[in-house]
């Protein structure tokens, strides 16, 4: 469920407009009340990446890279007690190009809560909805909600993060509250976010047609216990798209991509521990090229450990294993068919990190990755496997602020 924290305004014309549809929910004599729950707010992230082999986010390999940049605006606007309309835009550069760092709506829309009170909230949005997936989906993009500069790259893709990232649709919310803790359920069914990066990993990106993406549907069942100390979570969705191919006697083809995420945590005084566990199940299927078509069962999972210490100072060490094929989890097969190097279809990553919060609006963070395999790499940034090292070591700072 998105909270009123919301959309962020490039121009007064959007701003105008938001105001005059929220003003249209109630009579005019309360539109002093209405503009009392406007809320406005931004953050930016600007990261410095730096790699001995491969690129990532960027030249990081040649001298380091700057090329990680979130910024992003928010607002919302109840124009009536049982209603809340929320907005994102982000812009994000994350290496290649920088074409992807063209603002655009991150998720814009109308909650509706037919039914609130102490014991249970039903509610529904209309709009571009976030997709509940494991912990962190929801708020990936905003450094303050995250334990670490990179979120686990085996559940959290920022090579395909379009994929799992948002859909256009509706989405229905139900909260109980218990005598010893909450149930949240969230079931959506929309257009899933096809970009290029998905286009990229799937190796149409030269290969003249379009990525359509295709009615998908996504739920979350999470229970918290003692007011947060014991978390857990199952996330499962199915989205699909279609290609269709613009290229001479090539037929069109279908893609779907299911996963099943489990998600634990606990936390204490001052410390959290916390694991996810996938199961990716992803077909590309209807080419007349069979070497286009894949069936294949992808395995995710993480430990991490954080600790609070001196008020303000997180530190962090976690392990990250991404298969992605659990009938070839070396990759030997994948080599021998010449699909490329074994080390493309795995990533086993040892992470160090540490967060100061400098003042509630200023975080510094840094972090330490060593890496074996290259699974989870951008392919904007190494777009040749070939040319990829097996093994290979990553740091990362990164300044971040909001308002």
């Amino acid at each position: 469920m998105i909270e009123s924290k919301s959309l962020p305004w490039s121009s007064r014309r959007s701003r105008s407009l938001l105001l005059m549809l929220a003003l249209g929910w109630a009579p005019a004599a309360m539109a002093e009340g209405v503009m009392d729950t406007l809320q406005l707010h931004g953050f930016l992230s600007q990261a410095y990446v730096v790699s001995d082999h491969n690129d990532f986010f960027g030249p990081s390999s040649s001298g380091g890279s700057l090329k990680y940049t979130e910024i992003g605006a928010n607002a919302s606007i109840r124009p009536h007690k049982d209603v809340l309309l929320a907005a994102q835009v982000l812009s994000r550069r994350a290496g290649g190009d920088g074409s992807d760092a063209r603002p655009a709506l991150d998720y814009g829309v109308i909650d509706y809560q037919p039914f609130s009170n102490q014991q249970r909230t039903l509610g529904i949005q209309i709009g571009r909805f976030k997709n509940p997936l494991g912990f962190y989906n929801q708020t990936r993009d905003v450094a303050f909600t995250r334990p670490s500069i990179l979120l686990p790259q085996s559940i959290y893709f920022d090579r395909t993060r379009s994929l799992g990232l948002a859909a256009d649709g509706m989405t229905v919310y139900h909260e109980e509250r218990l005598p010893t803790g909450i149930i949240r359920t969230q079931v959506g069914v929309g257009d899933i976010q096809a970009g290029d990066d998905l286009r990229r990993t799937m190796r149409l990106e030269d290969t003249p047609g379009s990525l359509e993406p295709r009615r998908s549907a996504i739920g979350q069942v999470r229970y918290e216990h003692d007011g947060g100390r014991i978390v857990a979570a199952l996330s499962a969705a199915n989205a699909r798209a279609r290609f269709v191919s613009d290229a001479p006697g090539m037929s069109d083809g279908t893609f779907d991509f299911q996963p099943w995420i489990l998600s634990l945590q606990y936390n204490a005084e001052l410390w959290s521990l916390t694991g996810e566990y996938a199961l990716r199940h992803s077909t590309l299927d209807g080419f007349a090229n069979p070497f286009l078509n894949f069936d294949v069962t992808g395995e995710s999972w993480y430990l991490q450990y954080t600790r609070r210490f001196h008020e303000n100072w997180q530190w962090l060490v976690r392990y990250d294993s991404l298969v992605s094929n659990r009938d070839d989890r070396s990759g030997s097969t994948f080599e021998a068919m010449g699909g490329g190097p074994a080390h493309t279809q795995y990533a086993k990553d040892i992470t160090l990190g540490l967060q100061w919060r400098v003042t509630p609006r200023v975080l510094l963070a840094a972090e330490y990755h060593h890496i074996d395999g290259t699974a989870w790499l951008p392919l904007q940034d190494e777009p040749d496997p070939s040319e990829t090292r097996r093994r290979w070591n990553m740091l990362l700072f990164q300044l971040s602020l909001r308002f």
